[in-house]
């Protein structure tokens, strides 16, 4: 049994990516790896000067702080241009693109793409603002791509607190809007996208993570049976009402450390798990995020924006119910992203995530307190979960 870890009084100061389903594709990196060799500092210092659509040469070389992915990432200071820089990502591997930082459903396609490229090709086309990929040396598992600077929407709105904060949040819904209606119509068999969905089974292996993380490792006790019962049986309710409504292209993790503000234009990371599903699972990682909290006010007003654009381009939705969907996914989603931040901890010995589960699991009581049928499901999850008794 693992030790018991206390739900310490963290102080809010990124959601590394993301069981039990036997059907599941289970991917997750080894936890632990050693770290990753540099890449060689010639080859590319040659591919600069000779496979880049523009005439530059390497200057410097410096490493980028990480998240709990299994990337790296460098920043290419350049002599000769413009462009002055360029972020080189660097595989785990050159077989990396095999493997994803998050289960997939059971009937996702094989993958014989490096998915982020994949994907990113898919977006460009539905004009979403994704970074530009300038070469990808597959061989070395080098990619060399746009800089999009070192502003992330949390840090232009500065926590929330900043006057800028309601027009880039607005911004941001208006390039979901385009992300889940042009990304998403025509559908196309060539993006990995269209081949893996949120089903009744994945929803439910990130709910088990939760409870295997979030409540059972975290606390070092097994949950008893009947509460057990209890919590399953209200996730398989919200799981089947999600995994049934019409899907959208979804980015999977669109929130506040995954945007880019350049030259007060937001632009899109991190998309590479990209599936088919809900459009309020999006809006549920942007707008009750981990990392920052918002006005219930502007969260309100931002919903409204996104129905009243989606009913503009012709795709309406009911909003009483899909006020009530957002609540149920936001629900799921901080649950999963509570058990991540805990399973990067103990699996990946990585404590960088911890100080953000009070604020997720807030989001989750918020929602449950909501809706007086979800009474029995906070009452059993309290009885294991501090933060939400």
């Amino acid at each position: 049994m693992t030790a018991s870890i206390p739900a310490l009084p963290y102080s809010d100061k990124r959601l590394g990516h993301g069981y039990n389903a036997p059907c599941m594709a289970t991917v997750d990196p080894t936890p632990l790896k050693p770290a990753l060799a540099p890449p060689d500092h010639a080859l590319v210092a040659e591919t600069v000067r000779s496979k880049l659509p523009f005439r530059v040469e390497l200057a410097k070389l410096a490493p980028l702080a990480g998240d709990a992915s299994n990337r790296r990432y460098f920043r290419i200071q350049l002599g000769g241009g413009p462009p002055h820089s360029l972020i080189l990502m660097q595989l785990a591997s050159p077989e990396a693109f095999k493997q994803s930082e998050e289960a997939v459903s059971a009937a996702a396609s094989p993958i014989t793409e490096l998915p982020f490229v994949n994907i990113l090709n898919h977006l460009a086309k539905a004009d979403v603002a994704v970074p530009d990929l300038h070469y990808y040396d597959q061989a070395a598992g080098l990619l060399y791509l746009e800089d999009l600077g070192d502003v992330m929407l949390a840090q232009a709105c500065q926590d929330a607190t900043s006057p800028d904060t309601p027009d880039l949040y607005r911004q941001a819904v208006d390039v979901l809007v385009r992300l889940h209606l042009k990304a998403t119509f025509p559908a196309d068999p060539t993006c990995l996208a269209f081949g893996r969905a949120f089903d009744v089974p994945l929803l439910m292996w990130e709910f088990d993570h939760f409870i295997e993380y979030g409540i059972e490792k975290r606390s070092g006790r097994a949950l008893p049976d009947a509460d057990r019962h209890v919590i399953r049986s209200e996730m398989r309710k919200i799981a089947a009402l999600l995994a049934a409504e019409p899907r959208v292209f979804t980015h999977r993790d669109y929130h506040s450390r995954n945007l880019m503000v350049l030259e007060e234009r937001i632009r899109v990371l991190d998309f590479q798990d990209a599936l088919m599903g809900p459009a309020t699972y999006d809006l549920a990682s942007l707008l009750r995020d981990s990392y920052l909290s918002l006005d219930e006010e502007l969260i309100e007003e931002l919903l409204v924006r996104y129905l009243e654009q989606r009913a503009r381009a012709g795709a309406p939705l009911d909003r009483q119910t899909f006020m009530r969907l957002f609540d149920l996914t936001s629900i799921q989603r901080n649950l999963k992203a509570a058990g991540r931040f805990v399973y990067i901890l103990l699996e990946k010995n990585n404590d960088r995530y911890m100080p953000y589960v009070p604020r997720t699991l807030g989001n989750v009581k918020k929602n449950l307190e909501r809706y007086r049928s979800l009474h029995q499901f906070r009452k059993a999850l309290a009885r294991h979960v501090p933060e939400l008794a």
